[in-house]
């Protein structure tokens, strides 16, 4: 009976040492979880928001740089443009003179060419123009600073934009001074803008009369008058050639300007062909002359297309209109 007492006991005893290993088993678990698992986890969230915080940078970066390169990618292709519209302009001026000197090599002799060239500079004084300046007047030089002065009436066209005002005006003044000092004394004068807007509506479809008093006024005018202008002198052209031709008449336009915004130098030239037709002597109705100010070429080249559209457009202009393109060489006084 004791035998089987201490058999039991021994059953109890094991069973508890296995029970307290396994409980020891699973607290070791435990600890070991608790303190190596959440420091893992912690030390990994921080370093993927330190990565994520680099990435974004680095993407702000490139994309800034990306906005850059397409502005000064913009700002190349426009200065292209800008670059192949001047070698147009250019190659056009080339095909121009190309033609002149075939047209000279085509001549018989060097006195034909003289001939037609006195026949276009210098022609005879009207009897109106004779009654004017006298029977026994003689003309020295009827040519001033290569521009015909035979003319007995007179239209100033002078751009009033922005650049010519601000820039040119006093120059400009002193050009109109000039130009009405070479006719003493003629029928009439007018003045418009660019946009063909008259200086004075009183005169509106009118002629002003030629008296010291009253070119005095249209000076002192002149020094404030700043009408919207276009930059283009196409439509005060056109006004003039349409409303005061008259076959009856000797008329000169002086176009005063510094740049062309048109979109077509051939659409003006062929506009003003058709309207300033020839009669049947082969002559104009009307002459255009012009006086270039150099206004646009004290900008950076890239900026300087308008007024050399307008050195080509009036330099075409005034050979097929019986007149002279004077290119000024400043725009200060």
């Amino acid at each position: 009976m004791k035998k089987k007492r201490r058999s039991g006991e021994e059953s109890s005893m094991s069973f508890l040492d296995v029970v307290c290993c396994g409980f020891g088993a699973i607290v070791l678990l435990l600890m070991i979880t608790k303190t190596v698992e959440p420091q893992v986890l912690e030390q990994t969230e921080i370093k993927l928001d330190g990565i994520i915080a680099d990435l974004q940078k680095q993407l702000f970066t490139i994309r800034g740089e990306t906005q850059v390169f397409n502005r000064e990618l913009t700002a190349k292709h426009e200065q292209l443009d800008i670059e192949d519209k001047r070698i147009a302009i250019l190659k056009a001026e080339l095909e121009t003179l190309e033609q002149q000197y075939a047209a000279l090599n085509r001549s018989n002799t060097v006195d034909n060419v003289v001939k037609g060239e006195l026949e276009l500079a210098l022609q005879s004084l009207t009897d109106e123009m004779q009654r004017l300046l006298g029977q026994g007047y003689q003309s020295k030089n009827n040519l001033v600073g290569g521009i015909p002065v035979d003319s007995e009436y007179i239209i100033f066209i002078i751009d009033t934009s922005g650049s010519m005002f601000n820039y040119g005006w006093n120059r400009m003044m002193q050009e109109m001074v000039n130009i009405l000092d070479i006719y003493p004394n003629v029928k009439g004068i007018q003045v418009m803008n660019d946009m063909g807007d008259y200086m004075f509506d009183s005169f509106r479809g009118k002629w002003i009369p030629d008296t010291p008093a009253r070119r005095n006024i249209i000076l002192q005018r002149l020094r404030t008058w700043n009408p919207f202008s276009n930059s283009s002198p196409v439509e005060g052209i056109q006004k003039a050639i349409a409303t005061y031709y008259d076959p009856g008449k000797k008329i000169s336009l002086y176009v005063l300007g510094d740049e062309f915004t048109g979109t077509s130098i051939k659409q003006v030239i062929d506009t003003v062909d058709r309207l300033n037709r020839k009669d049947s002597q082969g002559e104009r109705l009307v002459r255009i002359h012009a006086v270039g100010f150099p206004v646009q070429f004290s900008r950076p080249a890239n900026l300087q297309t308008t007024g050399l559209r307008f050195a080509a457009l009036m330099r075409e202009l005034t050979r097929r209109n019986g007149g002279t393109f004077v290119g000024l060489n400043d725009f200060r006084t």
